[in-house]
C-alpha cells in the first residue's frame, strides 16, 4: 500500500490546477474554485480558433503567501 505524502496545504490542488492546464480545462467552474483555492492572482493563457482551444498555459510566481 503506497501513501503520498503532501509537504506544504494546497499541494493537491496545484497537481490538479496544472493538469487542467495541461488538458486545456481553463473554461471551467472546477477551475474557478481551484484558483480561489490556491488564492491564485496570476495570468492564465487561452488561444482559442474555431471554437478549439489549441493552447493554454498560465505564468508562475503569482501566489499569495499567507
Amino acid at each position: 500500500m503506497t501513501s503520498i505524502l503532501q509537504t506544504e496545504p494546497g499541494e493537491g490542488d496545484f497537481a490538479e490546477f496544472r493538469r487542467k492546464v495541461r488538458e486545456a480545462e481553463l473554461l471551467s467552474a472546477a477551475i474557478e474554485r481551484l484558483l480561489r483555492n490556491m488564492r491564485f492572482s496570476g495570468e492564465l493563457n487561452v488561444v482559442v480558433q474555431n471554437g478549439r482551444i489549441l493552447k493554454s498555459g498560465y505564468k508562475e510566481g503569482y501566489f499569495r503567501q499567507e
